[in-house]
């Protein structure tokens, strides 16, 4: 994590700064991959276009892995109904 905040000292004012759901840490939005909920299931948004609220997680195992273990994706999307991540994991998972 330090390495990731280390990063986010030389960024100027104009750069979009998000907060990983994973790590907590912040980072510039275009270091994070943004996810969004389509029906019940989490997809990524690699455009970063698609409707609803994002939530943002650096491109990495142990992101996935932490905000899996946490449970973040109801209080990510502001939901109440079931999530389906498996479409997501695929991204995040390495094989």
């Amino acid at each position: 994590m330090t390495q990731r905040r280390a990063r986010l000292r030389g960024v100027g004012p104009s750069a979009p700064v998000r907060t990983c759901v994973g790590c907590r840490s912040r980072a510039v939005q275009s270091d994070l991959v943004r996810l969004v909920l389509d029906g019940g299931a989490i997809v990524c948004d690699t455009a970063r276009r698609l409707p609803g609220r994002g939530a943002y997680l650096h491109p990495d195992q142990q992101c996935w892995e932490s905000a899996q273990r946490r449970r973040v994706w109801r209080r990510a999307f502001r939901t109440e109904r079931g999530i389906d991540a498996s479409g997501a994991a695929a991204r995040f998972i390495a094989a």
